[in-house]
């Protein structure tokens, strides 16, 4: 069974055994399974498109949705399309029109969405096709369309600029019709944090010494992929990234399942590697900033058949960190060499078993800061039952794209008055459509800005999907004062279950909003539906033009950005929530300071899935308190660059409602992360940055431009492996007491530790 008809399948039963805890006004029963045809095309393709970009010069006539049949495409093998000249260029031209910020012309944009959409079919390019900046490339999720390049074609498949707010999906990259002795890449995918890869496969030549590739990754601060198979190959991906999540990768009969260039931390959850010579191959051994390698690969259940060596390094450990490894659940079947080093050195025997967890690296616990280097055994976290799949391996659920259902099974938010133009007041449009439609209709948020004036109820049971990120903005006096905090977006009442899907939306604010909590999520899963509740390439992103210096009422965003209540559960993958640093509708991305209170807080008992990066934030960026149950991985931060001036927690005030942590003159700067009273915290590769004191990066040769960015407090329960820090003198506190020294763990650029736990 190919690999979207398993989806395919998975999504059929999923739907079948949907609850909701209750149903809107118009619902005389609940949505069930999709009712389209097989021979229905896509949902995406037929639906009624009046999306608009609110802000674009010209909103009336500029087009979001691109089918490239509309632009001359005819999918049926026999045409080429190349993007070097526009008159012929028929997918390129579904990229461009309008004015669009790609191609070099521009760093980034917000005001220039679309999606590019591929019916089904093989549409045969002989060039690259570049993906523009906020681009959504997606195909037919019921017979995803084949990208077929043909023998003469010269460069990169599909290629980008790194950047952040790109999304490529439902494709089929076929590479068989070039020579295997010619250089060929399907994706390039150079990007940043907002993007996503999803239901992608590449075919590739399984001739001996072929030069064939399934993607390449040279830099960017990453994202997201997840549900990607890579067929033959000299590499099935190569990749070099500060640091990445991949779930459910699938490697088949490539020379390389994956090629390592360089990372602060890379986590791998779910991979699968058949019929390879090698699966990892790293390149280790730079523990400078002058040299940097691959820092950090943690590794989480893998299955791995008929491949000569599982992980290989390019240098041998000697004793002392020389690029951290994390192998947690890895099944071996006729893999003579687990882990090894590049000449055959064995450094772990492979054969048929399975791995339990280990590590190579500097390893720690409680609160003593002596590290010991270990090839080995390391701890092994508890996983709590809830965390996990019937096979016994963190649960991954695959965004949710609603193949089998048919166009008359949406409601457009359009259609039910609601304008999306950035100024009309859609509140009352948005709320009675949910009470409408919630739990018997997908809810379709046409590309649009819509603002809101006060607190949007997403009752259990919604399912809502946006186009190209459709945006809900927040702004007016209900969320202006932050001794008085008021929710924008409630998904579902207090201690409610039911389904509830949100994907494909950006939430943010029209300041001054210092009162706003972006998103308040109280929902729990059913029993026996894990993951029902969650969220899919969906961010919190809060910015305005206030220039570096500015301290004042017109700059606070937002109170908190995601608040996970106790009774909640939450499944969170490839979400952002990200208070600016830079303008992204400015020639040259010009720095600015923004000032959001918190990012992201956990107080649920789980389960919680989070895979995502909360970046920015004044108090913290993560703080879990009495929080239970949570995976998290990888967990990436920054801390705001304008800081200690002013010092945390300026100019918020901390709320003991809230249980913020303390602040003062030796620790003035925001937690990356900050655990209190919580157990059963699995953290699976994590990185927390500290790159500025006050816009100066003069602090970085003495990781000095903070003091302390990841505590745990002594009552909680909690493992960690992976974690890289940059800029900061101890990379891990136990109650604000300094534990790891990032003196001792140089890795790269950045620091990294292989494993803790208390």
């Amino acid at each position: 069974m190919s690999h979207y008809s398993k989806s395919l399948l998975l999504s059929s039963l999923l739907a079948l055994s949907t609850f909701v805890s209750g149903l809107g006004r118009s619902c005389s029963a609940p949505l069930g399974g999709g009712t389209a045809a097989p021979s229905d095309p896509y949902w995406l393709q037929t639906i009624k498109h009046q999306g608009t970009s609110a802000f674009n010069s010209d909103p009336s006539s500029y087009q979001v949705f691109r089918n490239v049949k509309d632009f001359g495409a005819k999918g049926d093998a026999c045409y080429f399309y190349s993007p070097k000249t526009l008159t012929y260029s028929y997918p390129s031209s579904a990229m461009s029109s309008g004015g669009r910020c790609g191609g070099g012309s521009c760093n980034s944009s917000t005001v220039t969405p679309a999606i590019v959409y591929f019916p089904t079919g093989t549409y045969l390019v002989s060039s690259a096709i570049d993906t523009y900046y906020y681009t959504q490339i997606i195909g037919d999720a019921k017979k995803p369309p084949t990208l077929l390049a043909s023998s003469s074609f010269n460069g990169f498949a599909h290629s980008s600029w790194a950047s952040s707010y790109r999304s490529v999906r439902n494709l089929i990259i076929d590479l068989r019709r070039i020579p295997a002795s010619t250089s060929a890449i399907g994706l390039h995918w150079q990007v940043s944090q907002g993007t996503s890869l999803i239901n992608v496969v590449v075919e590739m030549s399984t001739a001996s010494d072929n030069n064939h590739q399934g993607m390449f990754m040279e830099n960017g601060s990453g994202g997201f992929m997840g549900d990607i198979i890579f067929n033959g190959g000299k590499y099935g991906i190569q990749v070099g990234n500060q640091q990445f999540t991949v779930r459910n990768l699938t490697v088949n009969n490539a020379a390389t399942a994956v090629s390592g260039i360089w990372n602060w931390g890379f986590t791998f959850q779910g991979v699968t590697i058949n019929n390879c010579k090698i699966g990892f191959d790293l390149a280790t051994g730079g523990t400078s900033k002058s040299n940097q390698t691959v820092g950090s690969e943690a590794i989480i259940d893998a299955v791995v058949t008929n491949t000569s060596v599982f992980v290989r390094s390019s240098v041998a450990s000697n004793g002392q960190l020389a690029g951290s490894l994390v192998l947690n659940n890895i099944k071996l079947s006729n893999v003579p060499t687990a882990v090894g080093v590049a000449g055959g050195t064995t450094v772990l025997a492979g054969g048929t078993k399975t791995i339990a967890s280990w590590g190579q690296g500097n390893v720690y616990s409680g609160t003593s800061g002596s590290k010991t280097f270990t090839q080995g055994n390391i701890v092994s976290a508890n996983k709590p039952s809830v965390l996990l799949d019937s096979a016994g391996r963190i649960l991954g659920k695959a965004h949710p794209q609603y193949e089998n259902y048919a166009v008359s099974q949406f409601i457009s938010i359009k259609s039910q008055g609601a304008k999306g133009d950035g100024h009309t007041d859609d509140t009352t449009a948005i709320q009675n459509a949910l009470d409408e439609y919630a739990g018997c209709k997908i809810i379709f948020f046409d590309a649009g800005t819509y603002y809101v004036t006060d607190t949007i109820n997403i009752p259990a049971g919604a399912q809502i999907v946006g186009e190209a990120w459709s945006v809900i903005m927040a702004g007016g006096s209900a969320f202006s004062d932050q001794n008085n905090p008021r929710v924008v977006i409630q998904a579902g009442a207090a201690n409610s279950q039911g389904v509830l899907e949100i994907s494909d939306m950006v939430f943010t604010t029209a300041g001054p909003t210092a009162g706003a909590i972006m998103i308040e999520w109280n929902v729990h899963d059913p029993s026996g539906q894990q993951a029902a509740a969650g969220m899919w390439d969906s961010h919190v992103r809060l910015y305005s033009q206030c220039p570096p210096g500015s301290d004042n009422s017109a700059c606070q965003a937002a109170f908190l950005g995601m608040h996970l209540t106790s009774g909640s559960s939450a499944y969170l993958e490839g979400t952002w929530v990200w208070t600016a640093d830079h303008d992204l509708d400015t020639s040259g991305s010009s720095n600015i300071s923004i000032f959001t209170g918190r990012g992201i807080l956990s107080e649920s008992r789980g389960p919680v899935w989070l895979i995502g990066t909360s970046e920015h934030a004044v108090l913290y960026q993560y703080s879990l308190v009495n929080a239970q149950n949570h995976y998290i991985g990888f967990a990436q931060t920054e801390t705001p660059y304008y800081q200690p001036s002013p010092a945390a927690p300026a100019p918020y005030s901390t709320v003991s409602t809230y249980n913020d942590p303390t602040f003062s003159s030796s620790i003035d700067m925001a937690w990356g992360m900050y655990i209190q009273s919580s157990n059963d915290i699995i953290i699976f590769g994590a990185g927390f940055y500290s790159f500025f004191r006050n816009y100066s990066q003069d602090c970085l040769t003495t990781n000095t431009c903070q003091a302390q960015i990841f505590n745990v407090d002594s009552a909680s329960d909690v493992t960690a492996y992976s974690v890289s820090t940059i800029g900061t003198t101890y990379q891990l506190s136990v109650s604000q007491d300094g534990v790891i020294r990032s003196s001792d763990n140089a890795d790269g650029f950045q620091e990294t530790f292989t494993a803790w736990s208390k």
